[in-house]
């Protein structure tokens, strides 16, 4: 592997700090639920501090919508990409698509593959974002396979190309480790606020809910539009 790759691997793994959990293996996907690894500072730095940039959440659908449901979803976890292979095409098809929520996608990141695939994401802004995201959903068995570090990111590296991305962009993005310190903070204090504790988790109008299939997530969100009037 070349070494470009291997000081991005570096830069993206010096960039957590310590937050040494994000080291460890992602949970095996036998649970119903992926379960997070503990809270807490883990050394990362906090969005309080000014030196990290802004991390924007990811946003669909009609900003002004009464309804809001939130997502909190991993890259790295099973029963996400089965969520977003299913549930979520009906979910935008019929509420984000056509205006009736607003979708807010906040990422949970277990380990270095589910932060780097996110750095990868994101370096398509706005425009490119879910796109690359269902692609790595899509795709989340062939680009985790291997477990080698760095045949993960020269995967992430080759989805990113597909999307549009060239290599100087990627570059910058996957060695940016003020944005990788800033991602870690916004995640701790986002999953901290709503109590998230495993994933796929929905958050609908300030109210946690578990993984579930679509005709149940559709009658709670019904309700929820027919209580905003």
């Amino acid at each position: 592997m070349n070494r470009r790759t291997a000081l991005l691997l570096g830069s993206a793994a010096l960039a957590l700090g310590g937050a040494a959990w994000l080291a460890l293996p992602r949970p095996a996907p036998a649970p119903a639920e992926a379960a997070l690894p503990p809270l807490g500072s883990a050394g990362a730095q906090t969005p309080g501090d000014t030196a990290l940039p802004e991390v924007p959440d990811m946003v669909l659908g009609n900003p002004d919508a009464k309804v809001t449901l939130i997502e909190y979803a991993s890259f790295t976890c099973p029963h996400c990409a089965t969520f977003h292979a299913s549930t979520f095409k009906d979910l935008r098809r019929a509420y984000i698509d056509t205006g009736l929520i607003r979708f807010v996608y906040r990422e949970v990141y277990f380990d270095r593959f589910g932060l780097w695939a996110a750095m990868v994401a994101r370096c398509g802004g706005d425009a490119r974002y879910f796109g690359i995201a269902e692609m790595l959903y899509a795709q989340q068995r062939d680009w985790t396979a291997s477990g080698d570090p760095m045949k993960v990111v020269e995967n992430l590296r080759r989805i990113g190309r597909v999307a549009g991305l060239d290599d100087a962009a990627l570059d910058a993005c996957l060695s940016d480790g003020a944005m990788a310190q800033a991602m870690v903070a916004k995640f701790q204090a986002d999953t901290a606020a709503d109590g998230i504790d495993s994933t796929p988790s929905l958050v609908l109008n300030g109210r946690k809910y578990g993984n579930m299939p679509f005709a149940d997530l559709r009658r709670l969100i019904e309700a929820e539009i027919a209580a905003q009037g």
